[in-house]
């Protein structure tokens, strides 16, 4: 019987006493949960209770609780530890691949005498329909052979993965390495097992040879033979005598298939020529006999070599990359291919596997393939400094250390500097994590950054806490997970720039601002756990200075959804900020741009002098990518001095950052003042309403003061201020040439 464990059995080190919330009914002897909707809590009677993390609380976990359940919130120390425990975690792995599965279960003999009967096929030309010793046909027996010798692989592979997760684990929370090291010890043992089980099928001298026939350059190829002459023209013979080397060179280089294999490309060569044509033997003929001497070629080689294993390599099994585990498409091993799994099982000599890291000691052919840039293992000689991925982990080796104090699970004043290997530890223990956080550094101050910029920074030597993720904000300044009743048409058409009521409408301009890139995020994301997630990533996206930062292109970036919450493709009518001209349907009214001087404009290309017109980061031209690095930024300052530009005309060329509610509050303001302006400007010269209607609103208008007053500079207000009086003495004169008490037409 394997190892049993249980989550009362883990060693809690330093966040014992953690408070936890669960949940449970009334009873003292209920058991706890750590979801309200656990499926096994059936009672409308539910009891909510912080309690602290100790033995006593987890032995009363409920079991699906204890295995499934979310602990706390993802991303916080003690939600790593815990959920590093549960699910396909630590407790399943250390139990896992400990002893031989009953449902998978084979002898060593059966493991033994499959071996012995492969290597027995590796002629070519064996008779299908031999009969064996227990009576079954040959084919069948090679059948069940290969089964065999896949699953035995496939176990050795299982039992390396588990091993690997397991230590990756433990090396992040050390106070329960020798707690864990039964279990660990009887992996390591099963894992030998496996591995000897699956050297059997592998004759090394055939790896030496299949290295020997990869390294061998093109021979001269025989285009002038008359017994190719039924292939076709010249060029025809040439490509198809390249195509035959090349399918031999990568078949040699996969020793299981035998020579048996190889020996039927000749039969290739001919494929599509009719066998009763006369030139056909003789073509097939000639292909076999190149192919033995291609494979003499590699034999030779293979024999002229040194063979005893003298190269000591250090080898990094790589991992999945984080778009492929996140689809299931690899995993640890996977992207191997036999040949190297071969070299793996007979001449590693050490192995870290927690990190990955194997020594290996082989003949110098296979170091050679190893070595070239086409391995799909990463090595390096072992005595040089290896070019591999970068997996340092700080002094003696150790990786980041999972303790409180480190994300959020502590006070921010208690807070401890996050080092590169911390935010390694959140990526490989949390999968999903927060890409955007608000940091501090005395260098910087309080930033929202990427965790990708974090990991450069750290990587330069920045110093600075992490304070916050997006799942830590409270929800209580978030808004609501629910998008809001749509308004009716009308009113959604007003909420367009320009077009609805009119300017002195509630909804004028609503598309432009924050509440409706709420409502957008909300309408493109499915499930409710994502929307909660959307609004709160939209919530720090938005006080990052420059949005670029934020770098769409970069894996695992922002959803689309939050980047049309940030952005918009609707227009600003900048009528009112325009100076007055002869044209009265395009004449502005010379106002100042005031807050909206600093609104940002995102496009792909602002500048004339470079090919291709410019698109919004949301145009399907620039597949709604949104925005990059490369993007250009510009401010509405600048989009009116230019008139240069080569817009999209389908998008119009830029999005907009969404207004503000100081600065959509006041191209309100601006439009109405433009609108009352432009009335006065009209042939009658009246302002096409009551004067004293016309007068509150001028006043109301004037008391506009938007955002912090420091932010309205004295020329802007100046030149503000100076528009309603000259507006105000307009309509009184219009009102004396009317007459009080008449009617304005």
């Amino acid at each position: 019987m394997g190892i049993k464990l249980s989550l009362a059995d883990v060693p809690l080190g330093p966040f014992a006493g953690s408070l936890i919330t669960v949940y449970s009914a009334r009873s003292k002897a209920a058991n706890l949960h750590v979801s309200r909707q656990c499926g096994r809590l059936r009672t409308s009677d539910v009891r909510t209770a912080d309690v602290p993390l100790e033995t006593t609380m987890l032995k009363r976990l409920c079991s699906r609780c204890a295995a499934w359940g979310v602990w706390g919130r993802p991303g916080t120390g003690l939600g790593m530890f815990l959920g590093a425990l549960g699910g396909t975690g630590l407790l399943y792995q250390l139990q896992s691949y400990t002893e031989p599965d009953e449902d998978d279960c084979w002898t060593d003999r059966e493991a033994r005498e499959a071996a012995a009967l492969l290597r027995s096929e590796q002629d070519f030309g064996c008779d299908d329909e031999e009969e064996m010793e227990d009576g079954t046909s040959r084919r069948e027996a090679r059948e069940d052979a290969e089964e065999l010798r896949g699953l035995i692989f496939a176990h050795w592979r299982g039992a390396g993965r588990s091993l690997h997760r397991a230590q990756a684990v433990l090396a992040h929370f050390p106070w329960m390495e020798e707690w864990a090291k039964p279990s660990l010890t009887a992996k390591m043992q099963y894992l030998e097992t496996l591995r000897a089980q699956a050297a059997r099928f592998i004759d090394p001298e055939e790896f030496v040879v299949a290295a020997a026939a990869t390294a061998l350059p093109m021979p001269e190829l025989p285009r002038a033979d008359p017994a190719f002459a039924v292939l076709g023209d010249d060029g025809r013979v040439a490509g198809t005598l390249v195509d035959l080397w090349r399918r031999w060179q990568s078949a040699a280089g996969r020793p299981w298939e035998g020579w048996g294999t190889r020996a039927y490309l000749s039969y290739e060569i001919v494929r599509g020529v009719r066998s009763n044509r006369k030139g056909y033997d003789a073509a097939r003929a000639e292909a076999a006999r190149l192919i033995e001497s291609w494979e003499g070629q590699a034999r030779a080689a293979a024999t002229a070599a040194d063979r005893a294993p003298r190269c000591r390599l250090t080898a990094h099994v790589p991992e999945a990359s984080e778009a492929d585990s996140r689809h299931g498409v690899r995993d640890f091993l996977d992207g191997l291919d036999t040949w190297t799994l071969g070299v793996l099982l007979t001449w590693t000599v050490d192995a870290d596997w927690g990190r990955g890291v194997l020594t290996l000691e082989v003949p110098d052919l296979v170091a050679e393939r190893l070595l070239s840039p086409a391995s799909g293992l990463p090595c390096s000689p072992a005595d040089a400094a290896p070019d591999l991925p970068e997996r340092d982990h700080g002094p003696g080796g150790r990786p980041g250390v999972v303790r409180p104090g480190i994300f959020d699970d502590t006070p921010v004043f208690d807070r401890r500097p996050v080092t590169l290997d911390h935010i390694r530890a959140l990526r490989t223990l949390t999968p999903g994590v927060d890409e955007l956080y608000l940091v501090f550094s005395a260098s910087g101050g309080a930033e929202v950054l990427p965790l990708g910029t974090i990991e450069r920074r750290l990587a330069k030597g920045w110093r600075g806490v992490l304070i916050a993720g997006a799942r830590d904000l409270p929800g209580s300044v978030i808004g609501p997970e629910e998008p809001e009743h749509s308004p009716e048409p009308e009113a959604r058409d007003a909420q367009l720039p320009g077009r609805g009521q009119g300017v002195r409408d509630p909804y004028f301009g609503e598309g432009l601002g924050l509440v409706e890139g709420g409502r957008q995020t909300l309408r493109q994301t499915y499930g409710t756990e994502d929307r909660d997630v959307n609004l709160r990533l939209l919530a720090l996206a938005r006080g990052v200075h420059d949005l670029r930062s934020l770098d769409a292109g970069r894996p695992g970036g922002l959803p689309v959804a939050v980047w049309h919450g940030l952005l918009t493709e609707d227009r600003l009518d900048l009528a009112p900020f325009r100076q007055p001209g002869g044209d009265r349907w395009r004449s502005g009214s010379g106002l100042p741009l005031g807050p909206l001087a600093a609104v940002q404009l995102y496009t792909t290309n602002a500048n004339p002098m470079i090919e291709g017109k410019g698109h919004s980061p949301l145009c399907r031209h620039a597949h709604e990518r949104a925005v990059v690095t490369d993007d250009d930024l510009l401010t509405i300052v600048e989009l009116m001095a230019r008139t240069d530009f080569d817009w999209c005309s389908k998008c119009g060329g830029y999005a907009i950052r969404r207004l503000s509610d100081s600065q959509l509050s006041y191209y309100r303001a601006a439009h109405q003042l433009h609108d009352i302006k432009r009335r006065l400007d009209g042939e009658s010269g009246n302002p096409g309403t009551e004067t004293s209607t016309v007068i509150a609103r001028l006043d109301d208008l004037a008391a506009c003061q938007p955002g912090d007053e420091t932010e309205w500079c004295s020329s802007d207000s100046w030149q503000w201020q100076d528009t309603i009086r000259e507006l105000r003495r307009r309509v009184a004169r219009s009102h004396a040439v009317v007459g009080p008490g008449e009617p304005v037409s």
